[in-house]
Parts: structure tokens; C-alpha cells; sequence
């Protein structure tokens, strides 16, 4: 029996990281029974966006996001399987084949086109789905930030050693480990952006960030870290995601460094565009968030709707 949900994800309740009521909360059934905690977010007859948080983070993850789009957009934000507001899966449930039965479940259950965008592991959830027809009917184009398809533990540089087998064994230990994160503190605030962000990300990006991270169940982060994280291997499946997609990255992305980006951007057969964004790190969405919002609106704006306001920029097309 999986341990109770607290009522409200962990996040920060104000100031421009904290999340926005939803308009409408729902449950979605994935192919396996998993329930997820859907949110539906901004116009109610907007052009459809659909946002799959990563590892560790919840709906909560994309609150600065939603707010730049809510004006013009209808959001779509779920929690994956053990994080936010959806129970634990069961055994077996921590695969990439499960991420993309939930993404194509709360797809049908949106019912319009959509652009899907994908975070770290969010962005694994959706080259899953590669050539599964539900995408392939629902999804007109897709962001991928700060993600990658396989050798995730060989290229992060987490650990601050050269590469090689003692690097990949500490990293492998250091994602997979089940002990408890314990409260937010100063000290581990700073550790978090070391990780995970850009040295210029603020106290309150870094506070952000924390409470959604130390609010996953530790079992749920090391269960996706061991099962999903340090075996993933989706480079088979790119030449199937064969719709308009924008790669995002970090500079200083230490997870997943901007070498992945630029291997998807090259593997994938209708790449748009690839955007590195100078002096951030993994969690694009809190350190720029109205850089990721832009991509998206931009995205909309090409390939799903016709009246999206011209203030949108254009689209990203050249390798940067």
C-alpha cells in the first residue's frame, strides 16, 4: 500500500513561483489504472497546451509558466505517477513505456490538439511516445527543455569528477539513493542550485525549486532514478517523433548537459529549432520561465492556432 499524499503538493504559496488556482482539477486513468491529478489552467477556449513536469517536480514545477500563458492558452499540467497529486504506482509502474501510456491517457482525456511540452524526464515522457497514435492525432508540435534520450549518468556532471566509471558509479548513487532529503535549509538550497540550477539563480528560483523537490516521496525519486534515469536508452524511437519540435537548453545544465540537446536536435526529423540559453542550468522553466513560455506561445502560434496574439515571438530556427 502506497503511504498517504499530502492534500497540496509542496511548493512556495507566494510570489511569482507559487501556484495559480486551477480552473479546473480532474483524474485521468492511465492504461495501467494509475490515477493522475490533472490541473486545466488559463482560457477556457485558447489553443491547448499540455506541460509533463520531470523528475521530482509536480504541476507546482510550472506555476511561473502558466502564468505567462494563461492569458492566451488553455494549460494542461499533470502530475506524474508518485509525484504531486498522483499515487505511487505499483510494481513494475517506473518505465518509460508507463510515462507514455499517462501522457497518451491525459491526452485522449483533453480531447483537442495540443502542444506538448516536456521537462527533463517530461521531455523522455513524450519521445516514449514517439509513433503511438494518440500523439500522433492529439500532439501538432513539441518543446523539449532540458532532456535527453540515453547516457544520462556517463555525460552529467553532477559529480565534480572526470569523466569516466568513478564518475558514472557516484552519480548512479547519488540519483538512485532512497535517504530523506530532509527540511529546506540555506545549505540545501545551495546545494540544489549546484545541481540543478544556474550560479545566478535567486533565493527565491532556488526556494522554488526545493520545496517541490523535497516534497516527492523518497521512494518515488529513487524508484524513477534507478528504473527510468540511469537505463534510459530512447534513441531508437526518435525517428518516430516526427512532428515540429524545439529543443531548449541550459548552459550549465549539469543533468543533463547541452550535449544531449544538440543529439536531439540532429536526430530528430523535423527539428525547429535549438535554443541553449546562456548561464542557466536544468530548470529552465523557474530560471527563465517567460523565455520557455515564448517558445511555446511561438510553437502555437506555427503549428496549432491562427489568432494567438502577434506579440508572440517568432519562432526559433537556426542552431545556435
Amino acid at each position: 500500500m502506497s503511504a498517504p499524499r499530502p492534500a497540496r503538493p509542496g511548493h512556495v504559496v507566494s510570489g511569482p513561483y507559487a501556484p495559480s488556482p486551477a480552473r479546473r482539477e480532474f483524474t485521468v486513468t492511465s492504461a495501467d489504472g494509475s490515477e493522475l491529478h490533472v490541473e486545466e489552467h488559463g482560457r477556457e477556449d485558447g489553443p491547448t497546451v499540455v506541460l509533463a513536469h520531470g523528475w521530482t517536480c509536480s504541476t507546482a514545477f510550472w506555476a511561473p509558466v502558466i502564468r505567462h500563458l494563461a492569458d492566451d492558452h488553455r494549460v494542461i499540467a499533470y502530475d506524474q505517477r508518485g509525484h504531486g497529486r498522483s499515487p505511487a504506482a505499483g510494481p513494475g509502474g517506473h518505465t518509460t513505456t508507463a510515462l507514455a501510456d499517462d501522457l497518451c491517457a491525459v491526452l485522449e482525456a483533453v480531447g483537442s490538439r495540443a502542444v506538448v511540452v516536456g521537462h527533463s524526464m517530461g521531455g523522455m515522457t513524450i519521445m516514449a511516445a514517439a509513433g503511438r497514435p494518440q500523439l500522433r492525432e492529439h500532439a501538432a508540435a513539441a518543446l523539449l527543455c532540458n532532456t535527453g534520450s540515453s547516457r544520462l549518468l556517463h555525460e552529467s556532471t553532477v559529480a565534480p569528477l572526470s569523466a569516466g566509471r568513478l564518475r558514472y558509479r557516484v552519480q548512479k548513487a547519488i540519483l538512485g539513493s532512497a535517504l530523506p532529503l530532509g527540511p529546506v535549509t540555506p545549505l540545501g538550497m545551495r546545494v540544489l542550485r549546484y545541481a540543478t540550477m544556474g550560479p545566478a539563480a535567486d533565493r527565491a528560483q532556488m526556494e522554488a525549486c526545493a520545496r517541490i523537490v523535497h516534497a516527492c516521496p523518497r521512494t518515488v525519486r529513487a524508484s524513477w532514478a534507478r528504473n527510468v534515469l540511469a537505463v534510459l536508452d530512447l534513441d531508437a524511437g526518435l525517428a518516430a517523433l516526427d512532428l515540429p519540435t524545439a529543443v531548449v537548453a541550459g548552459e550549465k545544465d549539469r543533468l543533463t548537459p547541452p550535449v544531449h540537446a544538440r543529439r536531439l536536435a540532429e536526430a530528430l526529423p523535423d527539428c525547429v529549432g535549438l535554443t541553449e540559453l546562456p548561464g542557466l542550468g536544468h530548470m529552465t522553466p523557474i530560471e527563465a520561465p517567460k523565455t520557455i513560455a515564448d517558445a511555446v506561445a511561438a510553437l502555437v502560434r506555427d503549428h496549432l492556432a491562427e489568432d494567438v496574439p502577434s506579440s508572440a515571438p517568432p519562432a526559433e530556427k537556426e542552431m545556435s
